[in-house]
């Protein structure tokens, strides 16, 4: 994808950053002549705002994200390995990206940035949070902390929302309304709704009695999965119908993405809306 677009910063108004080398479809009044003079090699000057769009990866690190039973990735490790290979495209294509981690708030607020530096600073911080074992209860409040980036996002960005949809039943009016709020600030979404489709979604388990617990509350209940399964899948249909609809109305890309299966589906959805945006 190297090269489909221009950047429209240019002269005094934007901060010299560093160089990288010079890229088939780069304007050649980028390249620094001196530094040629000298190496005989082509670099381009790299600008702080060199950049048509700025992305954010809005990562839930909720309690809840650690489930897993019988994929072999929780849906934190899942969230965190996509996000990082949209990310490295995404500095591939000389994006700004930037990174936010929340649970029933925002844990860190990183700023999107084009360098390189930058990037490596939000891999760091992907790699703390697939190493925290901690066993803290970390509810969900997505509606709460997506108004919240709608508002502080001044500039129209592409949103990248990784997240299990996890929030209390009374909420999710709210997180509907907030993703709504993010379509009206004029930003791009992307909402990858992660997780383990044959237990999450089917309840596909033995015939047995399973003790389920709620991993963001501890709550518990004793469950015989074949007494509750049709009733449990047409839930579930109806949730997600709901969110496919709202969704296609406002203009959000919703995609379902089951963790027992590869990349393939998630980054061919985030390439074909990254080349729409140019």
């Amino acid at each position: 994808m190297t090269g489909i677009h221009k950047s429209p910063f240019y002269g005094y108004s934007v901060e010299f950053a560093e160089h990288r080398p010079y890229n088939p479809g780069d304007e050649l009044r980028h390249v620094d002549w001196k530094v040629y003079g000298k190496s005989e090699r082509y670099y381009v000057k790299q600008y702080e705002e060199e950049t048509n769009l700025r992305c954010y990866l809005l990562l839930d690190v909720s309690s809840s994200m650690k489930f897993k039973y019988f994929a072999e990735w929780n849906k934190l490790n899942y969230g965190i390995h996509l996000g990082a290979a949209m990310l490295h495209l995404m500095h591939r294509q000389r994006d700004a990206v930037g990174f936010i981690p929340f649970d029933s708030e925002i844990r860190e607020f990183i700023p999107a940035r084009s360098n390189y530096k930058h990037l490596q600073l939000i891999y760091g911080k992907l790699e703390e949070y697939q190493a925290d074992e901690s066993t803290e209860k970390r509810q969900t409040a997505s509606a709460k902390v997506v108004h919240e980036v709608a508002e502080r996002i001044p500039k129209r960005s592409l949103i990248i929302i990784v997240s299990d949809l996890f929030e209390n039943v009374k909420e999710h009016d709210q997180l509907l309304s907030s993703l709504k709020h993010l379509r009206h600030r004029h930003h791009d979404v992307i909402l990858f709704n992660v997780l383990e489709k044959k237990s999450e979604r089917d309840l596909d388990l033995p015939d047995k009695k399973f003790t389920f617990s709620d991993l963001e509350t501890g709550a518990t209940m004793d469950v015989l999965p074949a007494q509750i399964r049709d009733q449990y899948r047409e839930k579930m249909k109806d949730y997600t119908k709901k969110f496919k609809n709202v969704c296609r109305e406002t203009n959000i890309n919703f995609e379902e993405i089951d963790t027992m299966e590869p990349f393939e589906k998630p980054l061919l959805a985030f390439l074909n809306k990254r080349r729409k945006l140019g």
